[in-house]
């Protein structure tokens, strides 16, 4: 690329222009997942819906495949070369109390979201790590913190603002742009980049909620329990549980330290006195707890119950979704991926159900309404490798096979997690073909293709990387 084609960029952008070799390239690029590494041709670091239109018109005259990054928690396909706008500068926030809505640029992160809701008594439909990007989690559906009670995050969008593969700024509405509406909240950035996004929020103030720890080896039987405890629940009460592999480390509490350890995660939206009585049969079958952390909390505090770390790692991500989940299933978790393992897996259940199965207003492409839980897999790539980890994960889902439903976008992982067959195991049949003509519609050379891509219809060679 001639630099002078690259100083007429620069000089429609208001935001910094970065290429290989130059000072702040390698901090641009990376992400949350440090496993994957965008080596893009140009970055542009967008501070406003115009730069994105500027960026994208650039790649389109110079034949150049857009990815765009936020936070990087939900890579995909790591771009080799191509162009690569970054979000992160983009953190305008808006709140209407009175039509209980929150408007967010691009680059919002949900922590700069909740301090701004919580006054009002308002909370968005946030992750359990609120370091997490706002319009790509919720683009790619948001199976969230109170995901039984509220349903999925993409459900409340009110508006989008979107540049196009021609560079385009829409206004995006329900009833304006019906199609390009319903594929974006489902299909991700495969119609193109948004760069404003409006959605509702719910009166939420304060949970009942934290965390139960057991010792993976004087209390076994945790998945059980908890497997048995979620029948017949309420949609106010979420949780969720996970196995994890504490390290030897001072930084652990004492109690966890070197230990698999089973993490119980409670986010109940009723009262103190009933979230006590229903959480009483878990306690009362789960086995001796390590320690409790439970109760009244702001919502303000929410962050806590996961305690997801916000530091940047190396990691490998792979996600199943169940219709049913019975002990048969459990055995084989443990199996591949318990304390014996040959690697060391962070394994997560999650109670769904409840309202995700309620139709949203308007709809929208996110698909596996109907499902009632979610396992998601976790390694870090620490003394490890993707080849160490992957035959590993592998054998735990093929193994699941018979139970498995489908995928879902926020958890997918990525490279070989990120191909065509696992991205179609996200949406319903007909949905997947109906969004291949809306591609096609909107971005028929598949500009948008370092993602989880959705090719255009009759493109069958479209790639994902």
């Amino acid at each position: 690329m001639k630099q002078n084609d690259i100083d007429a960029l620069v000089a429609q952008v208001a935001g910094p222009v970065f290429r290989p070799g130059d000072e702040g390239y390698d901090q641009e690029r990376t992400g949350f997942n440090l496993a994957v590494q965008h080596r893009p041709d140009v970055i542009v670091g967008a501070t406003r819906a115009e730069d994105v239109q500027a960026a994208v018109r650039f790649a389109g005259q110079h034949g150049l495949p857009v990815a765009v990054q936020a936070t990087g928690h939900g890579y995909s396909v790591a771009a080799e070369g191509g162009l690569l706008i970054t979000t992160g500068r983009m953190t305008g926030v808006e709140v209407d109390p009175e039509a209980r809505t929150v408007t967010v640029e691009a680059g919002v992160r949900f922590e700069q979201v909740i301090p701004e809701t919580a006054p009002h008594g308002l909370a968005p439909l946030n992750g359990s790590a609120p370091h997490v990007g706002v319009v790509s989690y919720v683009l790619g559906g948001g199976i969230g913190l109170l995901v039984r009670t509220f349903g999925y995050a993409s459900d409340r969008v009110r508006s989008m603002d979107v540049v196009t593969a021609d560079g385009s700024l829409r206004h995006v509405t329900p009833d304006g742009e019906p199609d390009l509406y319903w594929a974006l909240l489902g299909g991700r950035d495969n119609f193109g980049i948004v760069t404003r996004l409006e959605m509702g929020l719910v009166p939420v103030a304060r949970l009942y909620g934290g965390g139960i720890f057991y010792d993976a080896e004087a209390a076994p039987d945790v998945f059980r329990a908890y497997l048995r405890w979620t029948a017949g629940l309420p949609r106010e009460m979420n949780s969720s549980v996970a196995l994890i592999p504490m390290p030897d480390d001072e930084d652990v509490p004492p109690p966890m330290r070197g230990r698999h350890v089973y993490h119980v995660r409670i986010a109940y939206t009723g009262s103190q006195e009933e979230g006590e009585r229903l959480v009483a049969p878990l306690r009362d079958t789960a086995g001796p707890a390590l320690f409790e952390a439970l109760g009244e909390m702001p919502y303000t505090e929410s962050a806590s119950i996961h305690d997801d770390p916000p530091v940047a790692v190396p990691f490998l991500r792979e996600v199943a979704l169940f219709e049913e989940f019975g002990e048969e299933a459990l055995d084989l978790i443990l199996k591949h991926a318990g304390p014996q393992a040959p690697v060391p897996c962070v394994v997560e259940l999650r109670h769904l159900g409840g309202a995700l199965a309620d139709e949203p207003a308007h709809p929208n492409a996110v698909a596996h309404r109907e499902a009632q839980y979610l396992l998601s897999v976790v390694t870090l790539l620490f003394g490890v490798t993707e080849q160490d980890t992957r035959p590993v994960v592998q054998g735990l889902f093929d193994a699941l096979e018979p139970w498995n439903t489908g995928s879902s976008l926020n958890f997918m992982g990525h490279g070989e997690n990120a191909g065509r067959d696992q991205v179609r195991t996200a949406y319903a049949s007909e949905a997947l073909e109906r969004l291949g003509e809306i591609k096609a519609a909107h971005d028929p050379g598949n500009i948008f293709r370092l993602n989880y891509n959705i090719p255009p219809a009759g493109d069958g060679a479209a790639t994902t990387s």
